[in-house]
């Protein structure tokens, strides 16, 4: 049996691809499908360098679409099996997550984000909330964690193919290029040295027996024929996903006590969020902050509270709106003003956020 790749717990510092390949190794993942494709490419170059030495297997596809079915299929395998992908990728592998989405597949996603539509940069953005939210032609049902550190990518990576595993939808970790490129301090750990238990995986094909006669057949569909069939199908799985969110969404927050001015960002853009209501705060602003986790499923009963108490509130992001209108959605009947701090595909500062602040409130 191959040496665990990380004994007990670990500090290190590295960028963030890298910190995905180590953490799908530490997860158990016994293999990767993939494309190459900027800011990702280097959570596929790590993996082909370190999976060798822990029997852990990879498979370059001929492009995305390849990927996402490949790993679609994997998954029937019973395999612990993930991809990774940005922009026009996430584009083609929603053919494959619809499908998962469908058949109720526990397949991982990692998406580094990058600027669109189109090819448009290799760099940053947060533009593909939407796409990885409601991609596909289906109702979404899906899970999205939001990471804004490069200790959420270990973390919920790692936590992505217990979620994909336990309630069975398609589960993607949301990073983007920044994280992608850049190092900081990371805790690298053995899940087991945490107490957390990895889910096992069953294949859900090539089962032992006669189906009917030893066994209940493995009856695995992404067509139906007829409309009542297809209501009855979607209705199972969305109360199934509805009876699981009281243990799956996640969010954070900071100084909401007493806010009359709420701050909502997600992913790397909370991070500069957080800086600034700090600042703000030693100016004598009341600001809190708000950062959805799962974007998802959204939040919504956590933000209600905290957004009617607050006088205002700002949606910040490196998006025009994908957020925002997330937000505005949950906070329907309120009557908080809520207003936009949007910059597509741009890094977004401290400083930019109290200006926007600023002039809000002098609004």
């Amino acid at each position: 049996m191959a040496a665990k790749p990380i004994e007990g717990e670990q500090r290190a510092f590295m960028t963030g691809n890298e910190v995905v390949a180590w953490a799908a190794l530490a997860a158990g993942a016994d293999i990767m499908y993939g494309y190459p494709i900027t800011p990702q490419n280097e959570i596929m170059h790590y993996w082909t360098r370190m999976a060798p030495r822990y029997d852990r297997g990879f498979l370059q596809t001929e492009d995305e679409i390849s990927a996402g079915f490949t790993t679609v299929g994997g998954v029937l395998a019973g395999k612990r099996a993930f991809t990774a992908t940005a922009g026009p990728g996430n584009v083609l592998m929603q053919e494959a997550m619809s499908m998962a989405e469908m058949m109720r597949l526990p397949t991982v996603v990692v998406v580094t984000q990058r600027g669109g539509p189109s090819t448009a940069t290799v760099i940053y953005s947060q533009q593909e909330l939407n796409l990885t939210c409601f991609g596909g032609n289906g109702e979404g049902l899906r899970i999205v964690y939001s990471t804004s550190s490069h200790q959420d990518l270990f973390n919920y990576t790692i936590k992505a193919f217990n979620t994909a595993w336990k309630y069975r939808f398609p589960t993607f970790v949301l990073g983007d290029g920044y994280q992608s490129k850049m190092r900081e301090p990371v805790t690298i750990y053995d899940p087991a040295t945490r107490g957390i238990v990895m889910e096992e995986c069953r294949p859900m094909i090539g089962l032992p027996g006669i189906a009917g006669i030893d066994r209940e057949p493995a009856h695995l569909r992404n067509t139906y024929n007829l409309e009542d069939e297809l209501y009855d199908r979607l209705s199972a799985s969305i109360k199934d996903y509805q009876a699981m969110l009281p243990e799956v969404v996640e969010w954070e927050t900071y100084a909401v006590d007493d806010a009359e001015f709420l701050v909502i960002a997600h992913g790397v853009v909370s991070r500069a969020a957080r800086a600034a209501v700090d600042s703000l705060r030693e100016a004598g602003i009341k600001a809190g902050y708000f950062r959805p986790i799962t974007l998802r499923p959204f939040p919504e009963e956590a933000l209600q509270p905290l957004a009617a108490r607050a006088q205002r509130i700002l949606v910040v992001e490196s998006a025009h709106g994908q957020l925002e209108r997330q937000v505005r959605a949950s906070l329907y009947g309120l009557e908080t003003p809520v207003s936009g701090y949007l910059r597509p595909g741009m890094g977004i500062t401290p400083e930019e956020i109290i200006g926007a602040v600023q002039q809000t409130i002098r609004s």
